[in-house]
């Protein structure tokens, strides 16, 4: 199993799942369709279904692709368990940022690649969605029990891609915590390349994503809370607040240039 990531719009991910042997090919969140048929005819695969994981992801169709869209509203009436050739695919219902959300675990028996989670705004790298139209309740069962639960060496592929900004704000609640130190060394310079941080695993996330770490004595200090559904509760508040702090010029480059020029520019910017 192939997962093709996509990179399109300001920083969403679409996703194309590849059975090898086949070439048959799942979708999820096809959020611009012309995007994904060029990929589609460059893999030179057969797309056979598209799985949608939020009603707000910005999917508008893929005409010309005749085959079954899995909206997460039929995957819940339905109780779904669908398998394409030999991927196999759970739909787990994840209510919160949107009322219907829908997670999907994808996997192929008897491979020895891990199985694949496309998480969409639920559980990000490092952070997890915001609560539009949820609760902390909500969130904390999808984390803990709905995501947490499912083996820690699946790979997480999310809807966005916010590594950077979510790790900033998890040095933030952890200052000592090496993992996120080196987890955000390591997405700055994927960001400074111009390449994707996904996936990570469900084994990392809980080393430096705050909040699948609410039972930490560190995160429930920064809460000032210690039950785990009001850490997780504390944490989005300050995480919706929190705001990226303006990066310093290298000091190179302010030998190199006459820096009053620049700074309106970057002050509008």
């Amino acid at each position: 199993m192939k997962v093709k990531v996509i990179s399109v719009l300001e920083d969403n991910y679409m996703y194309l799942v590849i059975e090898e042997s086949t070439r048959d090919a799942v979708a999820v969140d096809a959020a611009v369709p012309k995007r994904l048929l060029e990929i589609v005819r460059k893999e030179d695969v057969v797309l056979r279904a598209v799985l949608i994981t939020h009603h707000h992801c910005p999917f508008v169709g893929v005409p010309g692709a005749h085959c079954p869209v899995l909206s997460p509203s039929r995957a819940q009436r339905s109780s779904l368990s669908p398998q394409f050739g030999a991927i196999r695919v759970r739909c787990l219902f994840t209510p919160c940022h949107t009322k219907g959300h829908m997670c999907y675990f994808m996997w192929e028996d008897g491979s020895l690649d891990a199985p694949a989670l496309f998480s969409g705004d639920t559980l990000f790298v490092g952070g997890c969605g915001q609560f539009l139209e949820g609760t902390a309740e909500q969130m904390y069962t999808n984390l803990t029990q709905v995501l947490g639960d499912l083996p820690k060496e699946t790979k997480v592929f999310c809807g966005h891609e916010c590594t950077v900004r979510n790790l900033k704000f998890a040095l933030k609640v952890e200052p000592e915590n090496e993992a996120v130190k080196k987890k955000l060394a390591w997405a700055r310079q994927r960001d400074d390349e111009d390449l994707p941080t996904v996936p990570s695993t469900l084994q990392e996330e809980f080393l430096y994503n705050p909040f699948l770490r609410v039972t930490e004595e560190a995160v429930q200090k920064f809460t000032g809370r210690k039950e785990p559904v009001e850490v997780l509760r504390a944490l989005r508040t300050e995480k919706d607040n929190f705001k990226k702090p303006k990066e310093r010029p290298h000091p190179q480059a302010m030998l190199a240039f006459d820096w009053g020029l620049f700074a309106p520019f970057l002050e509008k910017k």
